[in-house]
């Protein structure tokens, strides 16, 4: 078998030890002589592993105490609304900074549940840049301010986090979270689908203070309410136990290569390289984004001429390149640079990158 290098906006690349560790334990975790899968969620052995990957997430992240820490079933799309049904209670507003595709989207999504005031958006500028925090028209009596910390469309990130004075600031950080260090007791509440910088689909990370469970929000189901899935340390319901189990593998790897300090400055190199290679290119590749919010995790760029797209991807993908093509709403081309693709991967890409400008003038 043979392993490419895999540039997937997501469902992403795992850390190959991390699947190799989990292709030993598939049958046979734990000594229990059965798979995780085929586990109890309710028993000994699971809730030992389940507290333990917990506590490797506090450790990594310096989550402090008043925070819970949920592994809830879904993606970041289904909190888009769960969240305002929790954080809003009927006729609150809440403000939203819109800065590319899913911020949009979750505002759309929120807007049943809460009236939306978008405080600032890039849109206009066709999310090249962020909007500048000067402009920003929050409403201090708001519910939250929501913002997504990475745009894997788009290619722009928070390089900072911003001062939203006393309001809850709520993140989308699905696809920069254990990128690098973050101050967690800024933020009221973090969420983020698992499958870009945690693990498989259909497990999301959510980080909430624990002062914000105890918002009234609205009727809703007990299995909607975040303070009931808290109560019941994530498992008022079967969890996503096979998700859950590779996310702590995850994070052992994670501790394992330095923690989030040592992440960041692999992936401040992996960032760098190609974006000077786009750059360096004489035209050749083009990156539009404002170099200043520019994405440590997703590049978005284009060829000067589309019609060598077509070329680029093929060529790519038979050098083991994997999942060039740029998202259907911007074409081109893309490369997600996520905490588990190497170094080495970036720098087979730029020189498949060289190469292909070479033979194509």
């Amino acid at each position: 078998m043979s392993r490419v290098w895999n540039f997937s906006a997501g469902p992403a690349a795992l850390p190959l030890p991390v699947l190799e560790r989990a292709q030993r334990e598939l049958l046979d975790w734990n000594g229990s002589g059965a798979s995780v899968m085929e586990q109890s969620h309710r028993g000994k052995r699971f809730i030992a592993m389940a507290e333990q990957v917990e506590a490797d997430l506090r450790q990594l992240m310096g989550i402090p105490p008043d925070y819970a820490v949920l592994f809830e079933q879904g993606g970041a799309t289904q909190h888009f609304a769960q969240i305002p049904m929790n954080l809003a209670s009927e006729g609150d507003s809440a403000d939203y900074i819109l800065t590319g595709h899913w911020s949009e989207k979750a505002a759309s999504e929120a807007a049943p549940y809460v009236r939306v005031n978008v405080a600032a958006s890039s849109k206009s500028d066709n999310y090249l840049r962020m909007p500048a925090r000067e402009t920003w028209k929050l409403d201090p009596s708001a519910a939250y301010v929501h913002i997504a910390t990475n745009e894997t469309i788009h290619g722009v990130e928070f390089q900072d986090i911003p001062d939203v004075g006393g309001v809850p600031l709520v993140a989308d950080m699905s696809s920069d979270i254990l990128s690098g260090p973050i101050d967690v007791s800024r933020f009221g509440l973090i969420y983020a689908g698992a499958q870009k910088n945690i693990g498989p689909s259909g497990l999301v990370v959510i980080i909430v203070r624990r002062d914000l469970l105890a918002r009234p929000g609205r009727p809703m189901a007990r299995i909607f309410r975040y303070a009931e899935h808290a109560a019941n340390d994530s498992m008022l319901n079967t969890p996503n136990t096979w998700g859950w189990y590779l996310a702590g593998l995850t994070f052992q790897w994670l501790k394992e290569n330095g923690g989030l300090s040592a992440m960041a400055e692999c992936n401040r190199q992996k960032a760098s390289l190609l974006y000077a290679t786009i750059d360096g290119s004489g035209g050749f590749y083009r990156n539009p984004i404002d170099p200043a919010v520019r994405s440590r995790m997703n590049v978005p760029f284009t060829l000067h001429d589309s019609a060598l797209d077509a070329a680029f991807l093929q060529e790519s993908e038979a050098a083991g390149l994997l999942a060039l093509k740029g998202h259907k709403a911007l074409g081109g081309m893309r490369a997600s640079l996520y905490n588990a693709v190497p170094l080495e991967a970036v720098q087979t890409l730029v020189a498949f990158m060289h190469d292909f400008a070479r033979r194509h003038p």
